[in-house]
């Protein structure tokens, strides 16, 4: 058990990860600043994304602990050091996993050269991972019921999702006139895995019978659920294919499908006070394929000498009791699972006016352009609990004609020095951009609650002036 629970810690320390993209958000030098708001105010002729390598990005972060506190070389055993950390943990801590690998994306004006309508589209890999903390059931399998004794541990913080897909999308945006920008996207989801228990309740009781020394009475009451589709296939002994290799061939278009919507938009207050706001990943996925649910439900009131659950010294038939009252189930009906939907929101103040260094062109009327800008974002995302939330105060920067900087101080849950840093240029008609969290941390990534970074290389053409 518990080189379970040491798995356990270890997946949440290095696998942590936020989906809240506040550099990349409205940093609109860089395209895919449109997939976290369709109503970008982006422009172009037309782009393409160098394939795979147009829009990388991983994040790591812990709400309630940091690979120092496990792996210090401090003296401390490292059992103490594990418990310690269930120990200061709540039900509410969790580990958070979102990975974007980009396959490839594209977008066009269309409607000629004074249109101002856009179509974008691409595909990209993602996983996502949510769990919070099991408090409850950590501490019994860690330390047992001994010194616990009428404590109700509760099953319900067992909380768990993870999810394999792919996701192929395409987006218009139109600027309706010089104050508002509206954009939206629709998606088709593919997912390759998925496995899914949020819905869990419960709980493991004990308490000492008085006057009888040794005598409890143990309560077990169990709703616990655990839904998985296209994975059950790999658990059968006659399986001898290749597990990653399936899990990427289901995800492209082989596995459970469902449909998503983005939409955004951009509005101007005056030219330079910007008000924005997106929704994205509103979305279902019909979980169809290689489904199974696995539940054990029940009640079980047990009275006498403490158990042992253990089928090889199992106490008389208490063993075969406990299964008959708490049995495992296996069901094969299709479920539903809604994407994490995300919300983003900026206002955004700019000022000094910048002067180009090309030629005037003076049968065109251009709109200002200002080199610096200041405001602030904020991000909700949902989760079953409660939602996830972050405020960010940014600065955007043009540094020279082609070379802008975005510089953020994000405060949520993981970490309250999150600062950031963001470059995205162009020479010729590359762009490249390069987008660092929490860079305070990196002196020491042992100790970090939190670290972010997206890179990707893009190929823009803008219209010639004549």
């Amino acid at each position: 058990m518990r080189k379970i629970y040491l798995v356990f810690i270890v997946v949440i320390q290095f696998s942590c990860f936020s989906q809240n993209k506040e550099l990349l958000y409205n940093f609109t030098s860089i395209p895919q600043s449109s997939l976290v708001n369709p109503g970008a105010d982006v422009s172009y002729k037309f782009y393409f994304g160098l394939p795979v390598l147009s829009g990388v990005s991983a994040n790591l972060g812990s709400t309630s602990f940091s690979a120092y506190d496990l792996f210090a070389n401090n003296g401390v055993d490292f059992n103490d050091k594990v418990r310690s950390v269930i120990n200061k943990s709540s039900s509410k801590d969790k580990a958070q996993v979102n990975e974007q690998l980009e396959i490839f994306s594209g977008g066009f004006r269309i409607g000629g050269t004074e249109s101002k309508s856009y179509i974008s589209f691409g595909m990209y890999q993602e996983f996502d991972f949510l769990m919070y903390v099991p408090k409850d059931p950590g501490i019994l399998a860690l330390d047992g019921n001994q010194n616990y004794i009428g404590k109700s541990f509760n099953l319900s913080d067992i909380n768990v999702r993870a999810e394999v897909l792919s996701v192929f999308h395409v987006g218009f945006h139109k600027k309706i006139d010089e104050k508002l920008v509206l954009g939206g996207r629709a998606k088709i989801y593919s997912s390759g895995a998925n496995a899914t228990s949020t819905k869990n309740s419960g709980y493991i009781y004990t308490e000492e019978i008085s006057g009888t020394p040794n005598i409890y009475t143990q309560i077990i009451s169990s709703n616990l659920e655990l839904r998985t589709s296209g994975i059950a296939a790999f658990k059968k002994d006659e399986y001898e294919g290749n597990i990653a290799r399936d899990i990427v061939h289901n995800t492209f278009f082989n596995g459970s499908l469902g449909l998503g919507l983005d939409a955004g938009l951009t509005y101007y207050f005056k030219e330079n006070l910007q008000f924005t706001a997106s929704i994205v990943d509103l979305g279902f996925i019909k979980q169809s394929k290689d489904i199974e649910t696995i539940t054990y439900k029940g009640y079980y009131n047990y009275k006498g000498s403490n158990p042992s659950f253990n089928p090889v010294n199992e106490p008389g038939n208490v063993f075969d009791e406990f299964e008959e009252a708490i049995p495992k189930e296996t069901l094969y009906d299709k479920y539903t699972t809604w994407r994490p939907t995300k919300l983003y929101s900026s206002m955004q103040y700019s000022f000094g006016q910048s002067r180009s260094d090309a030629e005037c062109n003076c049968k065109t009327q251009t709109n200002r352009s200002y080199l610096n800008a200041v405001g602030a974002q904020l991000f909700v995302m949902t989760m079953p609990k409660e939602p996830f939330m972050a405020i960010t105060a940014f600065y955007k920067r043009r540094i020279f004609e082609k070379l802008d900087l975005k510089a953020t101080y994000t405060y949520d849950s993981y970490s309250s020095k999150n600062f950031g840093l963001g470059l995205a240029g162009t020479i010729g008609k590359v762009n490249i951009y390069a987008l660092v969290n929490n860079i305070l941390e990196y002196k020491d990534v042992s100790k970090a609650n939190s670290l972010a970074f997206q890179i990707g290389i893009n190929f823009v053409f803008q219209e010639s002036e004549d």
